[in-house]
């Protein structure tokens, strides 16, 4: 049997595909597959999902007043977006003359709001008080009327007692809306805090049972 030639890796008659066959077949070679890969990515993102939303949870319970402050900005920034959208939405559609007209008031509107949220930071908070107030109020009073028609609606009770509670907290914050957001916004943070530990655990959780997903699967 003639053997294959003793040949330098810089020798033309070097066959590189030898040593690639050579190397593929080593236990640390092995291709990852779509599903570890999957598994490991999964498991990082929660972790770094956890982590953002606890420290977000600390500096709201640390700066109430920031966080106020901040999400009186990002609101009158939704504002503006929105109603430079919807300006758009209706000089750039197709639709009947009267929802374009009804387009163009909602945006030209949110507009105005947005520009009066950045006036000065209690106007920010005021009208976001104001905004979440009223959207509780009407889903209150939608839920419950939706609820108490239906018998045939699931936890029919919960649901009225859902509403009616929602009704009432729209009714707090628009007759008290800064004590109210201060209060909300403790709510909140604590709630981040929760919610940023149970992530952590479960990515933890995820990574623990990543490790029995075979490699090449």
């Amino acid at each position: 049997m003639t053997e294959a030639p003793n040949t330098a890796p810089g020798d033309p008659r070097h066959d590189d595909r030898r040593v690639h066959t050579r190397h593929d077949r080593e236990p640390g070679a092995v291709p990852e597959g779509p599903l570890h890969l999957l598994t490991r990515s999964a498991w990082q993102a929660v972790l770094a999902a956890g982590v953002a939303t606890l420290a977000l949870g600390v500096l709201v319970l640390v700066w109430p007043g920031a966080s106020l402050l901040a999400a009186g900005v990002l609101f009158g920034l939704y504002l503006l977006v929105s109603g430079v959208l919807q300006l758009v939405a209706a000089f750039g559609t197709h639709a009947a003359t009267s929802l374009r007209v009804m387009a163009f008031i909602s945006g030209a509107l949110s507009i105005l709001l947005g520009l009066f949220c950045f006036r000065g930071a209690m106007q920010s908070v005021l009208l976001l008080a104001l905004w979440i107030g009223i959207g509780w109020l009407f889903r209150g009073i939608t839920q419950a009327l939706a609820a108490a028609s239906d018998p045939g609606v699931p936890a029919r009770g919960w649901q009225i007692l859902l509403g009616i509670v929602s009704f009432l907290a729209g009714i707090v914050l628009i007759v008290s809306p800064f004590a109210s957001v201060a209060v909300l916004t403790l709510v909140g943070g604590c709630w981040l805090l929760v919610v940023g530990v149970t992530e952590i655990v479960t990515a933890f959780r995820i990574r623990g049972r990543a490790r029995h997903v075979p490699r090449a699967v």
